[in-house]
């Protein structure tokens, strides 16, 4: 008999760094899962991406047990990383505050192609450009 799954719950999370503590252990806990696993196995499942924030979307069944999907980091997230700000501009592409160049905006787009709604690269590259410009990041 399949499980039915009873909620689904997504949360954004450092790589390696899931604890029972608040914020995981204030979403979760309602839900009714064991934390200490929950926060083992992520932990394990993103040792390799230490530093990286990764979205994490949890099916909870009906018999308190969980499996999780760990999608690719969030579009803004790589695009301050790989164009070295600690955040975007607040009046947008009118007063830049960084610069990247399309080497770096197809490579962005290569990670994050599985999760965005594009079928090839090229489609992708538009959609982190236009997530660079909005932030203030010019690309050259």
């Amino acid at each position: 008999m399949a499980k039915n799954v009873v909620k689904k719950i997504k949360l954004q999370i450092e790589a390696g760094k899931a604890t029972p503590a608040p914020p995981v252990g204030t979403v979760l806990g309602p839900a009714g899962i064991n934390l200490q696993e929950f926060c083992s196995k992520y932990n394990e499942a993103t040792r390799d991406k230490m530093g990286d924030v990764l979205p994490v979307e949890i099916s909870i069944y009906d018999d308190r047990s969980f499996d999780f999907v760990v999608k690719t980091p969030p579009c803004a997230f790589l695009i301050k990383k790989y164009a070295k700000v600690s955040k975007g501009s607040t009046n947008g592409s009118k007063a830049p505050v960084g610069k990247l160049t399309k080497d770096q905006v197809r490579e962005i787009a290569e990670i994050k192609l599985p999760d965005l709604n594009a079928y090839d690269v090229e489609s992708a590259m538009k959609i982190v450009e236009g997530t660079a410009l909005n932030m203030g990041i010019t690309v050259e």
